[in-house]
């Protein structure tokens, strides 16, 4: 048997309750149940029985200090032209979040799990899109692009499995990792 496991980093409820409050409620634009909204770290499917302790193990030896990360900007991924996900952006290339996601890509690497190859591009998701053509997304895209939902701490990151749903996925908490020394 395998797993679906993704590694995260939760928003405080006040910033969830804010990226929900701006759903434009947009015919085919599902928005993201405010609880299930994070910042994924690394995702890794099929991931087999007993490989997840060695990786639980690997993860809990990462150590950080908690910074502050800007939560800003909304835009969307798109293919062949339909946006797919809209998401907010959390910086520039943040170096302590880059550190932090490389360190958990080197776990997954020595728990025997096969890193992503695809570029990092950090984000939060907050909705999904099925059959929305870029031109109904555009006023709203238009007055989000500078978005400034504020800072939030960064002083843990967990391992959630996932499980999936007719009703969409379920995450459940496997692991907390929290910082090793604060600021």
């Amino acid at each position: 048997m395998t797993k679906r496991l993704f590694v995260a980093i939760d928003l405080p409820e006040s910033t969830c309750q804010l990226l929900a409050s701006l759903d434009p409620h947009i015919h085919g634009v599902r928005w993201i149940d405010p609880a299930q909204m994070h910042l994924t770290l690394g995702f890794f499917d099929d991931v087999p029985e007993g490989v997840d302790s060695v990786l639980r193990e690997k993860l809990s030896a990462i150590g950080f200090g908690a910074f502050f990360l800007p939560i800003a900007g909304v835009a969307t991924f798109s293919t062949k032209g339909a946006p797919k996900i809209i998401w907010i952006g959390v910086g520039k290339a943040h170096p302590h979040l880059f550190q932090i996601h490389k360190r958990v890509q080197e776990a997954a690497l020595a728990a025997g799990i096969e890193p992503e190859l695809r570029p990092w591009h950090p984000h939060i998701t907050i909705a999904r899109c099925r059959e929305v053509s870029a031109q109904s997304l555009r006023k709203f895209l238009q007055s989000n692009e500078d978005l400034d939902a504020g800072m939030i701490r960064v002083d843990a990151f967990h391992l959630y499995s996932s499980k999936l749903t007719p009703a969409g996925p379920i995450h459940t908490r496997e692991l907390s990792v929290t910082c090793s020394r604060g600021r």
